[in-house]
């Protein structure tokens, strides 16, 4: 099954803890602090791999983790890094928010994001030395890492998309230019999920075509099968209508059903090129004949997938009317996304409080927070049972 949407949860990596340690040696009766620092947290990284054709195989994850860092150590040496977690999508993916904002379009092969940044480790009380404290009994726990939910939606990459009414020979069609191998049987609606093909052609050159479900009218407000697909539409060079010329029904006013479908969906598909292909020629006496003046309109052939007439010259038009470089469309401006964006998150305001790890417990410096905030804080922390925590100058102990 095709799979175009997924929700995650992505949680960074805490930063190990800061080192508490002093040194102790042969002949050093007092040696000073030698803690080290913890180490960074593990992000949560997310790579556009172009081997991938939709998101299924994050259906069943739920939460995607990065490790946690080692603490600092004696002798001043520092915790290891936590594992980061790199998830790889297809090309094409966007990701969004909680929100619903658009954070970041992987629209190239490699292109990234950083989903959730690892947390910083803590300073080891080594550090915290100074010629009037000389022996300080506490370090700095680790930070914790991002968290965030995330819904990735999927926006086919192609050069050109097939388009049209339910039975049009849209698939018939795929199966005759390229090496996919869709359903193909005489009823609506055979195809239930975007199709993939690759078309080859002269110097070794290469086209991704896309076959989605039959649209009908309605389908802009959420009508048929096809509503869900119209945004694998978006990204194609070209728009390929299908229009089955055998049928008894104006051939205008079957192309005029989807281009309503088009312009209500907007994202400038009413914009798009179009080549207009008029299948089932083999079921008519007379040639066909389509008459609409319409810039938009590039190309019209006439074809049938089961003689294959005109094959040869459609294949050669998808390579004159797809340049190898894609051109700007007309809805792009200045203002349009990059190819793709790493979100980088606001920078918050510092810390209102620190927790130090001590000789005894925990230690709670700046302004204290709520209760529960605090609750959650020194949980995380991984404080265990009967631990002491110096909130103010008042001992408290963990229950």
């Amino acid at each position: 099954m095709f799979h175009d949407k997924a929700k995650i949860r992505v949680e960074a990596g805490r930063g190990g803890h800061g080192g508490l340690s002093f040194r102790r040696e042969k002949h050093v009766p007092r040696g000073g602090p030698d803690g080290g620092d913890g180490g960074r947290g593990g992000d949560v990284v997310m790579r556009a791999d172009p081997s991938l054709r939709d998101l299924s195989s994050l259906q069943r994850v739920k939460t995607l983790r990065g490790g946690r860092a080692g603490p600092g150590r004696g002798n001043k040496r520092h915790g290891a890094d936590g594992e980061s977690v790199e998830i790889r999508v297809p090309v094409g993916t966007q990701i969004a928010d909680e929100g619903g904002a658009l954070v970041a379009d992987l629209t190239t092969p490699d292109a990234t994001f950083l989903a959730a940044r690892g947390g910083g480790g803590g300073r080891g009380n080594a550090h915290f030395a100074t010629p009037t404290r000389q022996t300080p009994r506490f370090a700095e726990t680790g930070l914790p890492g991002e968290e965030k939910e995330l819904e990735l939606r999927l926006k086919l990459v192609v050069d050109a998309a097939l388009a049209g009414l339910p039975n049009a020979g849209k698939s018939s069609l795929l199966r005759r230019i390229s090496n996919a191998k869709p359903k193909v049987a005489d009823y609506p609606f055979t195809t239930i999920e975007p199709v993939l093909g690759t078309v080859d052609g002269p110097d070794a050159r290469q086209l991704t075509v896309a076959d989605v479900p039959g649209l009908i009218e309605g389908a802009a407000d959420g009508a048929g099968l096809g509503h869900e697909f119209l945004a694998h539409l978006e990204r194609a060079q070209l728009l390929v209508h299908v229009i089955d010329a055998a049928s008894e029904e104006d051939l205008e006013e079957r192309f005029r059903t989807i281009d309503r479908e088009l312009h209500e969906y907007g994202a400038g598909l009413d914009e798009r090129p179009q080549m207009v292909v008029l299948n089932k020629i083999d079921l008519l006496t007379e040639p066909p004949q389509l008459a609409i003046d319409d810039p938009r309109i590039v190309r019209v052939l006439p074809v049938s997938t089961v003689t294959g007439e005109g094959i040869d010259r459609l294949r050669n038009a998808l390579f004159e009317l797809c340049p190898a470089e894609a051109p700007m469309t007309a809805h792009d401006d200045d203002d349009a996304l990059p190819e793709y964006l790493e979100y980088m998150p606001r920078p918050r305001a510092g810390p209102r409080f620190r927790i130090l790890r001590t000789d005894r417990g925990y230690r709670v410096v700046g302004t204290p927070p709520s209760t529960e905030e605090l609750e959650d804080a020194l949980r995380r922390t991984g404080i265990k049972h009967g631990a002491e925590v110096d909130v103010g100058g008042e001992e408290l102990e963990w229950q």
